[in-house]
């Protein structure tokens, strides 16, 4: 069970509402009236399109270019198309500091240090990571609105300490998603509705569907997301990236604002799996106030990129969700053809169901996240800055600002989490018992039975219509929740264009196997070469 399925079936300030539509996709196409230039399908001339890590470090190694001119550059084309344009809204805030940051940088590149492969990249963080600077941290929600956080959260200390320059934050769907069973992917009261960079009117995804837009749409270098169920891989393969959700307690949680501390976790986003690589090494590391992380002590690898093999498919045995081999969706004939490939490549092929037995663990999974929400946000405004300090706090603020912040769908899942007991029912242990370890047995007993190196799926179907009436409507085939129960690593690489639209291919694995995923995504990668950069297209038209 998808995530976006238990949400949905069983993943207002800056909202100008004549830019949507509000129930299902646009019947004509026709400009957006606040635009200033016309969606397009020609590619843009932009300088950094598609440019990687490495091609940048090259830039500024050379002189070429410096971390300022490129942060300016990225600056520049945020306001020419996230604000502007198109208007995707990916960005919710840049940061002021942008500039001076990269001026120290260059600096220090100047004088012969350079920190890493990271040094001087610009890279955007979603809008419920703490920063300790001028920027806000508020989950896209109003009831946060001006909360500036005391101190970077662990990851962003590592990325400051990498030589990264923070670029800005990312538009989400407000609370991560889980505040209605009526949600719209990628809206938040703050940030508004962030827009498919492939056609306009169609869902992001989500929760981090800024972060997913934004490097697709080559608003920066590399972009970082957070996942519960589905909120790095949905997104990222309907914006035609790579995106990884990384083991739990691989990269610390401390200072993001929670869901879960069993399934909660930061993940990297990019437009190749040589960076999603790099970003993954650089965030990486036991934290002392995330205990989970203390289980990845030996196990993380500072550098991932060791591990990526263009014959890295050769002999390995994968293991392929036959469900999707077949099924209506647009995506089951990108399916059979990313599989037939991989095979190609040397791979043995075995077909399994994991999802026979992961779909009965969806209501379990649900009621976990439900205990588990209260709880962490609980803690998180006790020790912030927010205006707001409890759960309920936040649900008396959108009750008493109903017309701003809950102008299209409520708050269900914020009142019914609210309703709950701690964390020492005996209800959420049992919930919590089925879920994350009927996954990890489902998930280890295939991969153990068939000796497989990963499972293979489809990530998620090509996006359908952004509705704020009916909220997401997804139909065909996903599969973020196996791995996401079971806290397992999950990759996503793109894997074609249905109809113009994205779709990824999932990569899953047992606990910390991140590295052998790696080295099969990116052989994957570069034998089918599916990344396609959107042209920003205008509702499709019959």
């Amino acid at each position: 069970m998808d995530r976006r399925l238990f949400l949905r079936n069983g993943g207002l300030t800056g909202l100008a509402l004549s830019t949507l539509s509000l129930s299902a996709c646009s019947t004509e196409a026709k400009q957006d009236e606040n635009s200033e230039a016309s969606p397009t399908d020609t590619p843009d001339a932009f300088e950094l399109n598609e440019v990687t890590i490495g091609e940048l470090q090259n830039k500024m190694s050379s002189g070429q270019l410096t971390a300022r001119a490129i942060t300016e550059l990225y600056l520049k084309r945020i306001e020419a198309i996230d604000q502007k344009g198109p208007r995707l809204q990916a960005v919710i805030e840049v940061n002021p500091d942008a500039l001076a940051l990269a001026d120290a940088l260059d600096k220090e590149r100047k004088a012969g240090k350079v920190r890493g492969p990271l040094h001087g990249i610009p890279v955007l963080i979603k809008d419920n990571i703490d920063s300790g600077d001028k920027m806000q941290t508020t989950a896209g929600a109003l009831a946060l609105a001006g909360h500036k956080a005391a101190q970077d959260a662990f990851i962003v200390k590592k990325l400051r300490e990498a030589g990264a320059v923070l670029l800005g934050k990312t538009n989400l769907s407000e609370w991560a998603n889980f505040r209605s069973t009526r949600s719209t992917s990628g809206w938040s009261s703050r940030g508004g509705q962030t827009k498919n960079a492939y056609i306009l009117d169609r869902t992001p995804s989500g929760s981090s569907s800024g972060s997913g837009v934004a490097v697709s749409a080559n608003l920066c270098a590399v972009a970082i997301g957070t996942e519960t169920d589905g909120s790095v891989v949905s997104p990222a393969s309907c914006s035609g990236i790579v995106g990884i959700k990384p083991t739990v307690g691989l990269l610390s949680r401390t200072g993001i604002i929670p869901i879960s501390a069993t399934q909660d976790t930061a993940g990297p986003m990019a437009r190749t799996v040589r960076d999603a690589a790099i970003l993954l090494g650089a965030l990486a590391g036991v934290d002392p106030a995330d205990a989970v992380t203390q289980e990845s002590a030996g196990k993380a690898q500072p550098d991932y990129t060791r591990f990526l093999d263009d014959n890295g498919l050769k002999g390995k045995r994968i293991g392929v969700e036959k469900g999707h081999l077949k099924g209506e969706s647009d995506a089951v004939p990108l399916f059979q053809q990313a599989v037939a490939l991989l095979k190609a490549q040397g791979a043995t092929i075995v077909e399994v169901d994991v999802e026979k037995q992961t779909d009965s663990l969806g209501e379990a999974e649900y009621n976990v996240l439900l205990y588990e929400f209260k709880d962490g946000v609980n803690k998180y405004l006790a020790g912030a800055n927010a205006p707001v300090k409890t759960l309920q706090d936040v649900i008396a603020f959108n009750a008493r600002n109903k017309a701003k912040a809950m102008p299209f769908f409520q708050q269900e899942i914020l009142e019914a989490s609210q309703k709950l007991d701690d964390l020492a029912s005996p209800k959420y242990q049992a919930f919590l018992r089925k879920s994350h370890n009927g996954a990890r047995q489902a998930l280890d007993g295939v991969l153990s039975q068939n000796k497989l190196d990963a499972i293979v799926a489809i990530t998620n179907s090509p996006s359908p219509c952004i509705d704020l009436v009916n909220g997401d409507t997804w139909k065909g085939p996903g599969f973020s929740s196996p791995a996401a129960m079971a806290g397992y690593p999950h990759i996503t690489v793109p894997m074609g264009l249905a109809h113009g639209l994205p779709v990824g291919l999932s990569f899953v694995g047992p606990a910390y196997a991140e590295a052998s995923l790696l080295t099969l995504a990116y052989a994957y990668e570069q034998a089918s070469k599916q990344r396609t950069a959107p042209t920003f297209r205008a509702p499709l038209v019959g």
